[in-house]
């Protein structure tokens, strides 16, 4: 939870400083980064530190998203849309799960982990780089 908040808070900093999609880029990038790390580290203290970094980094992207979908939404749907969004995205989200336990099944669980996250990481940072952005968006003004 150290590595979340510690995290989130930075990279919340930073995407003021460097853009939402930068930091989110960026954060999920170092995440693919430590995933080997996480998923097979041969000790405690490794995995402790690979945890930490994971946390760390997928907090510092997945805590910038909700700024981002607010300065994407019209003003219309500002209270609406980045909750329902965020939803949907749980929604699809909430399949990992069953994939993750068949990878399990037909291999170990450290490949299963490495995988799904690798592929949600992946098209997460593909998803981030294609859209647009309104850091610094004014909201009401027209």
């Amino acid at each position: 939870m150290v590595g979340a908040i510690l995290g989130g808070t930075l990279f919340g900093f930073l995407s003021d400083r460097w853009g939402r999609r930068r930091s989110m880029m960026i954060a999920l990038c170092g995440a693919v980064a430590a995933i080997p790390l996480w998923a097979f580290s041969p000790s405690l203290p490794l995995l402790v530190a690979g945890a930490f970094c994971m946390q760390f980094l997928v907090q510092g992207a997945w805590g910038v998203v909700p700024a981002h979908l607010s300065e994407l939404s019209p003003d219309a749907v500002r209270g609406f849309l980045p909750g329902f969004g965020y939803q949907c995205g749980v929604l699809l989200a909430s399949s990992v799960v069953w994939i993750e336990a068949v990878f399990a099944d037909r291999t170990s669980y450290g490949i299963a982990m490495a995988a799904t996250a690798g592929l949600v990481l992946i098209l997460a940072v593909m998803a981030t780089g294609v859209g647009p952005e309104r850091r610094g968006a004014v909201f009401g003004g027209r």
